[in-house]
């Protein structure tokens, strides 16, 4: 009887083993859950041309948001006529569909009300090259990405459509890889910086800045708006600054050493940047803590680090850096 007992246990555990595996087995795949949506077959097609089906097909787990058929219509629209899935460059469109990739599973509730995630894109060829940042924002219920379609990003429509290998966020426009002017518009704490740098007075450090490539990248160090209050308050070193002076300032904050990941920086590192002539910044490194010390020997705390974009990187800073 005992032997009978243990035999039906046993059976029945294979067969609970079998269900479990059959219900995970039958779940649908991203890839799946985007080719039985008429709504998705750009992004198929678009998966298919790129050879990212097999990625986002197979193991792992991923945050997806998927364009739709209308939002990549605009976008191919705004490439120029006659551009289609089939003829846009497909190296091109490879890089866009991983700037929508995140490499884990992030569902709609665990999103806080502002961060940085990475994508899957690449800026460059190389196999440790570093990949673009996403910067998301949570109002209630209403998911940004990059600033919503005014600044290049999308809205999440649909949230949570749950896939084996993670989950998709339908959203309604194609998500554009920023640039450095991208992520410091995109961000609302670095406001007073955007109004600052996009000022009549400020048109050529703006330009400056709008013509860095990906070959051709720098690395800015962007103070938030509470860095700027204190600095252009009363008894701030930049209140009532002439024009030239606050130029001097912005440059002194976009170093000349290409893109510097907070991994490469080193405790003491000289770090020349943009002024006229040179001036020199120092990295401090403490435990766990990076701080700019700039020509007054004032320390600056980076608070984000690595928002990575197309020619450059930003590490968010807490305070102002003076450059006299």
């Amino acid at each position: 009887m005992k032997k009978l007992t243990k035999i039906i246990g046993i059976a029945f555990l294979s067969l609970t083993i079998f269900s479990c595996s059959s219900d995970s087995d039958s779940q649908p795949t991203i890839v799946d859950i985007a080719s039985d949506n008429a709504d998705f077959t750009i992004l198929v097609r678009a998966l298919e041309r790129t050879n990212l089906v097999s990625t986002l097909d197979g193991a792992g787990q991923f945050t997806v948001f998927a364009p739709t058929n209308t939002a990549f219509n605009t976008f191919f629209t705004s490439l120029g006529a006659g551009v289609t899935v089939e003829n846009v460059d497909a190296a091109v469109l490879k890089n866009i569909l991983l700037n929508h990739v995140i490499g884990e599973e992030i569902k709609s509730g665990a999103l806080p009300a502002a961060s940085y995630a990475s994508t899957l894109s690449p800026i460059n060829a190389t196999p440790t090259s570093p990949t673009i940042s996403m910067f998301v924002q949570k109002a209630g219920s209403v998911v940004t990405i990059n600033g919503g379609v005014s600044s290049k990003g999308a809205v999440v429509t649909t949230a949570d459509l749950d896939a084996s290998n993670g989950v998709i966020h339908v959203v309604n426009s194609v998500i554009q890889i920023p640039t450095l002017v991208d992520h410091v518009v995109d961000n609302p704490d670095f406001e007073t910086l955007q109004t600052v740098v996009t000022s009549t007075d400020q048109a050529a450090v703006l330009a400056a800045l709008s013509g860095l490539t990906p070959s051709a990248p720098a690395t800015l160090f962007a103070p938030n708006n509470t860095a700027f209050a204190t600095a252009l308050g009363a008894g701030g070193f930049a209140n009532g600054a002439t024009a030239p002076q606050v130029t001097k300032v912005l440059q002194y904050h976009v170093t000349t050493a290409g893109n510097v990941r907070a991994n490469q920086l080193m405790n003491n590192q000289v770090v020349p940047m943009f002024t006229n002539p040179v001036q020199n910044v120092t990295v401090i490194l403490g435990t766990g803590t990076v701080d700019i010390k700039d020509t007054q020997n004032i320390l600056s705390r980076v608070f984000q680090a690595d928002i990575q974009a197309s020619n450059g990187v930003i590490h968010g800073v807490n305070t102002v850096l003076r450059p006299f």
